[in-house]
């Protein structure tokens, strides 16, 4: 797996790099196919300061990019609720996956085997 970690208006400490692949162990633990990530931390200029903080990821794997992103007031809670959502959208790939290669079987019953 191919990381890459930039900050936007931001300069990326040593902690934020390890919180980012810290969190990222759960979605490989989930599903391990992953080919590239790419993290992009960023701090806006918006006039509203509770969500100024914004983290977003692109996720490669096989047959699919996962796009997240995610806003907040902090920058690790920006990284929780971006972890959060990924997790959520790599299950429910994963689970497509699965249902979709299996599909096939479901009507064979081995009697028009001839």
């Amino acid at each position: 797996m191919n990381l890459k970690i930039s900050g936007h208006h931001l300069e990326l400490t040593p902690a934020l790099r390890e919180y980012v692949e810290t969190k990222l162990e759960r979605i490989k633990r989930h599903f391990d196919n992953v080919i590239d990530v790419h993290v992009i931390l960023a701090v806006d200029a918006n006039t509203e300061k509770e969500k100024r903080q914004r983290a977003e990821i692109t996720l490669h794997v096989r047959s699919k990019d996962l796009h997240v992103e995610s806003e907040a007031q902090d920058m690790y809670a920006a990284i929780d609720l971006l972890m959060d959502k990924l997790d959520r959208q790599v299950l429910r790939h994963k689970d497509r996956i699965q249902d979709h290669q299996h599909a096939g079987m479901r009507g064979y019953d081995g009697a028009e085997a001839a």
